[in-house]
């Protein structure tokens, strides 16, 4: 979808649908909504009086305008109270007008640039919220559908903006927005393949394509290098499997020679069958999204410099399958890691914290200024949190915090889980360093703590998108399916930090 900023009047715009909002429980319309319905002889204040709409969140009424205005058709749309309005409020809204309009076969649509609509915020940041939520509402993955009959998204987005002076701020947001946008539907489709086609090899040409398209530099180690290396439990996990196993590194250099990167680490398991200690076959089809940390890291490593953000940022994905081949781990079997300590393995479900453990090692080579990894790991998430909130653990509280901070700008939340000693109890081995699992209690944390003795000494955040990362019903910006949640976040957070700096 295209879309643009105007200087003007939202009455006078010319385009298949003008979309109008509207706070529940107010009698009066806003400016731009009094003025059109003005032209249109009160047919949105009479369906505010009649009770037909009421402006509760995403509801929506349409409406052909019979030439009365340049516009065809135009759609109110409610935004829920005033007083509870956030980002995600616009970016609902503005998902569902993209679905309104396709479905009534329309091209293209404006709406106001919605300045007013939430409170001591940008304009930036309300048009990167609103271009976010009216692209991804129209995200659609039809690769291999033979007969597909739905409508395409409409193709054009406007945004009208009455004060000239804001007109800067919002194209900056409506950048921002398209990247970000681009970047989940990027995840999305990576992880809505099959895991015949996205394999580890496949992953790493994903990365060398758009590595040279976003100007970032791409290295992938093969399995020799990776064994020479010392990459005992990548190695593991991949045994078992016929595809090759990849160690992918992603570098954006947009600050000077001697700046400390950050460092993202996604798990990329491009199909997880739980290996020896198999899954259940019940939506087992759902783990050709188990990379979705991976695609996510090299998603926001390549949006990070096509938004030209002045950071060190390196990307690590370390990229196998997890299949129950006769050279397949053993539940008793020992791998030593990167980092040099052993892991005795009783569950080879419990495979993306061993890649992980070997992704972590390798970031600290970095000397990093943070370090960020990013996995579905483990389904005790889901359990404890749901899923409307990204697990968190770490030991950086400034890191944290800045997570938290950028989860609510762009609603996909975070919430922290305590991190404490005591839990590795539970990791005890008597015959290695560690086990790889902890058992049913705090399995979350136990695996975070895992995670934990591969980071060294640098500040280190571990968010588990176990219980966000698919969806079973299509919700405002949400497809079913895949739902690439913790890009926009990461990329938030980059942003963020380039405006800190």
């Amino acid at each position: 979808m295209e879309v643009k900023v105007k200087h003007g009047r939202i009455e006078k715009e010319a385009t298949d649908a003008l979309v109008l909002t509207h706070f529940e429980g107010e009698t009066h319309l806003q400016p731009e909504a009094e003025r059109v319905d003005k032209a249109l002889g009160g047919w949105l204040r009479e369906s505010l009086k009649s009770g037909e709409f009421s402006g509760a969140s995403n509801q929506s009424a349409l409406v052909h305008t019979r030439g009365k205005i340049p516009a065809k058709r135009v759609l109110l749309l409610g935004l829920g109270k005033r007083k509870d309005v956030k980002l995600d409020s616009l970016r609902q809204a503005m998902a569902t007008a993209t679905k309104r309009v396709r479905q009534a076969g329309g091209k293209a649509w404006a709406t106001s640039s919605q300045g007013h609509a939430v409170p001591r915020t940008s304009a930036t940041d309300i048009a990167q919220a609103m271009v976010e939520g009216a692209m991804l509402g129209g995200y659609q993955f039809k690769v291999y559908r033979s007969n597909d009959h739905d409508p395409p998204a409409p193709k054009l987005m406007t945004l009208v903006e009455e004060h000239a002076g804001a007109l800067a701020e919002v194209r900056e947001g409506i950048r921002r927005g398209r990247v970000t946008a681009e970047a989940t539907s990027f995840v999305r489709d990576l992880c809505n393949h099959p895991a015949n086609v996205m394999t580890p090899s496949r992953v790493a040409a994903e990365a060398r394509k758009l590595g040279r398209k976003a100007g970032v530099k791409v290295q992938v180690l093969e399995r020799k290098a990776i064994e020479r290396l010392g990459m005992g439990a990548l190695l593991g996990v991949a045994r078992g499997s016929h595809e090759p196993p990849k160690f992918i590194i992603l570098e954006h250099k947009g600050a000077g020679r001697n700046s400390k990167p950050t460092v993202l680490v996604g798990k990329t398991i491009t199909f997880d069958s739980g290996g020896i200690s198999l899954k259940p076959s019940e939506n087992m089809e759902q783990m050709k999204a188990d990379m979705t940390g991976g695609a996510e890291v090299l998603a926001t490593v390549c949006a990070a410099a096509r938004l030209k953000l002045p950071l060190h940022v390196i990307g690590i994905l370390p990229a196998t399958e997890n299949m129950p081949g006769g050279r397949a781990i053993k539940p008793g079997d020992i791998v030593t890691t990167l980092s040099g300590k052993t892991v005795e393995i009783q569950n080879t479900d419990a495979e993306g914290r061993l890649i992980l453990a070997d992704g972590l090692a390798y970031a600290t080579r970095y000397k990093p200024a943070a370090i960020i990894d990013i996995a579905t790991l483990t389904g005790a998430c889901v359990v404890a949190l749901g899923q409307f909130a990204i697990g968190m653990l770490g030991n950086d509280d400034k890191v944290k915090a800045r997570l938290v901070r950028s989860g609510q700008k762009t609603g996909e939340r975070v919430w922290e889980m305590p991190l404490w000693d005591e839990y590795f109890e539970q990791l005890n081995s008597d015959v290695a360093d560690m086990r790889n699992i902890g058992g049913r209690g705090g399995g979350m944390i136990t695996a975070a703590l895992f995670l934990s003795k591969f980071v060294g000494v640098y500040p280190w955040v571990h968010l588990d998108i176990a219980s966000t990362d698919w969806s079973e019903r299509e919700r405002a910006y949400l497809p079913k399916g895949p739902t690439g949640i913790g890009t926009r976040l990461l990329i938030q957070y980059l942003i963020d930090e380039a405006e800190r700096a």
